[in-house]
């Protein structure tokens, strides 16, 4: 009786802990890109499982308004961390962010155009002619010059239009268009029902765009560096849970979003293309979250030859890996 005192004590003493823990941890938030969609898995997953709670975080996981929006509240410091697309940094500092990414989950350029499924359309010059919808603050704005180049087009030869973001999907889906620019992982699940889609990526013009990762301004990085490196290897755990059950993703969605009235086949396919556009050549075996040098050269060239950057850049301004776990 007396050990099973000591261990049942003991055991209390070790929950005690770990709520005062939790309890005096610094709130960290954490704004995401969007209304809820398969990219937050790893996220929901990590809140529901207490992952965060384990590793002595109080984390705030919020929906986001688009990841232009997510990085504004981040540099601004109304927010601690955002999960945006990446490839948003360059413009970003341009105008005097002082923000970088501390983890990359999808490293591989998701950008894309979708077009009818059964369309001729596979290559870029082969938008000729045709048009595409996109809406103003896009991640595709300040690329689309670029990408018709790389089919020999200008948007002369290439019917550009512009639409509020809730008019977007409207305009595609009843046909008054070719295309829509929008992301792999997000869109051919949703448009999968009312027009089925195929894509053509924005790298078919040579031009590459890091996807959704984790960004902090450099202040944050440097005093709550601790804190970060504590999320980035939460985000390991549950997005590596995620590669081996995929339903586990699904389900963490269901329940912290209840009100959003998921489609499960919808969230479970965004989920799988995630996975999918995790890795390039340069991180192939890297560990989840890790960076590649020459994935962010690549990706600063193409912004340089779209007018979003100029010369002179530094990589090392755009991310570290100082917080991500070997």
């Amino acid at each position: 009786m007396k050990l099973l005192s000591k261990i049942i004590s003991a055991a209390s003493a070790a929950a005690l802990f770990g709520a005062v823990s939790a309890a005096s941890a610094e709130p960290l938030s954490v704004r995401l890109d969007f209304s809820p969609w398969g990219v937050h898995a790893g996220m929901h997953l990590a809140a529901q499982k207490g992952w965060f709670e384990e590793a002595g975080l109080d984390v705030d996981v919020q929906d986001g308004r688009g990841s232009g929006n997510t990085l504004q509240l981040v540099n601004s410091g109304q927010v601690d961390v955002g999960q945006i697309q990446l490839g948003l940094l360059g413009s970003a500092r341009k105008q005097g962010a002082e923000v970088k990414s501390f983890a990359g989950f999808l490293r591989k350029t998701d950008l894309c155009v979708l077009v009818d499924e059964d369309s001729p359309i596979e290559e870029v010059a082969d938008l000729e002619g045709k048009s595409v919808v996109v809406f103003a603050a896009s991640p595709w704005a300040p690329f689309i010059d670029a990408f018709l180049a790389g089919g020999d087009l200008t948007q002369s030869d290439v019917e550009v239009l512009f639409v509020d973001p809730s008019a977007l999907w409207g305009t595609y889906t009843a046909k008054r268009v070719d295309g829509l620019m929008s992301t792999v992982s997000s869109a051919l699940p949703v448009a999968k029902a009312n027009r089925p889609s195929k894509c053509l990526t924005l790298d078919q013009a040579d031009l590459f765009f890091p996807s959704y990762g984790l960004i902090a301004t450099e202040q944050t990085i440097e005093e709550r560096g601790d804190e970060l490196a504590k999320l980035v290897e939460v985000q390991q755990r549950a997005w590596q849970a995620i590669k081996d059950d995929i339903e586990l993703g699904v389900d963490a969605m269901i329940a912290q979003r209840p009100d959003a009235n998921l489609n499960r086949d919808v969230v479970r396919e965004q989920i799988q293309l995630s996975i999918d556009y995790f890795d390039t050549a340069a991180t192939e075996g890297k560990p989840i979250g890790f960076q590649a040098k020459s994935d962010w050269e690549d990706a600063l060239k193409g912004m340089e030859r779209a007018g979003i950057i100029d010369s002179g850049w530094n990589t090392e301004d755009y991310y570290t890996n100082d917080l991500v776990k070997e």
